[in-house]
């Protein structure tokens, strides 16, 4: 088991095309990361079992000191699927939260309402069950679940093979909708654009504060389900100030995917962005 999140060894992510019927398993050597006591981040493989013994036993009984970069090989890919991003003017988003928060019912509202306007293809993420998934799907939107298994959140090299499922269209929009957790999530570069933090007015103001980590990393903080703001105990402005005060260069946008409120402010981001992508490859 990963002491960095409690993934365990075989978490490597089964791919489902949902177009298709088409499930893949990855027979790769499985790379995993683990933090060490003092905040040392190492990545390795499983496929030497001596050499994971090793790592094994100096984590729990030894002091590592290692010159090299945080979750290295993870962030390789990720360079990887950026460059096939950028070459086919592909703006792709990574939609993180906690679960319950609302992404796939923010995610289904986004892609019905500007599918004359945006092509947006789906990677689905998820522990067990295609049921998201297909709630996408049922929007007319091409998606692909990865089902990470007892895995808590999806990798670069996970994206990568959900791409050669999907195959998205050059110039279009990619939403990866993340594993539901506000911890992991945040440490993988997935080659994304920008990630989106998801918070509801359901789980409390300071969530920016308890997991810093996950909106110091987002550019954009969606605060969903204003609606209920009447019926829970939320202080919004508090909120909005604990966002700030971990990342002050955050935008914030207050919506309800249920009665379409602030909607339109997110929209106007999401297609600036992407003209703004494609105005950079046509430079």
């Amino acid at each position: 088991m990963c002491v960095t999140c409690g993934c365990s060894d075989d978490a490597e992510g089964k791919i489902t095309n949902l177009e298709t019927g088409e499930i893949e398993h990855n027979h790769n050597p499985h790379h995993h990361t683990h933090t060490l006591p003092d905040g040392t981040v190492i990545t390795h493989a499983h496929d030497h079992e001596h050499e994971a013994s090793h790592i094994h036993a100096k984590i729990h009984g030894t002091t590592i000191s290692l010159e090299q970069e945080i979750l290295g090989k993870n962030n390789l890919i990720a360079a990887q699927n950026r460059g096939w991003f950028k070459g086919r003017n592909i703006f792709a988003l990574n939609l993180m939260s906690s679960p319950g928060a609302g992404k796939t019912t923010l995610l289904t509202r986004t892609i019905n309402d500007l599918k004359n306007q945006l092509p947006i293809n789906v990677i689905e993420g998820d522990q067990e069950t295609i049921n998201d998934a297909q709630k996408i799907k049922e929007t007319g939107c091409k998606v692909v679940q990865i089902n990470t298994g007892t895995g808590c959140h999806l990798d670069a090299s996970m994206i990568e093979r959900g791409l050669q499922q999907l195959k998205p269209p050059l110039n279009s929009v990619l939403m990866i909708e993340n594993v539901g957790n506000l911890v992991c999530p945040a440490l993988f570069d997935l080659g994304e654009q920008a990630k989106v933090v998801i918070l509801s007015v359901t789980e409390g103001e300071d969530k920016p504060i308890k997991y810093p980590h996950m909106f110091r990393a987002s550019e954009i903080m969606i605060l969903t389900k204003i609606d209920l703001l009447p019926y829970v105990n939320f202080d919004v402005q508090r909120c909005i100030e604990y966002a700030k005060q971990v990342n002050p260069q955050m935008q914030i946008f207050q919506v309800s995917a249920t009665t379409g409120a602030g909607l339109d402010s997110w929209y106007k981001w999401l297609q600036e962005k992407v003209l703004n992508c494609a105005n950079l490859v046509n430079a």
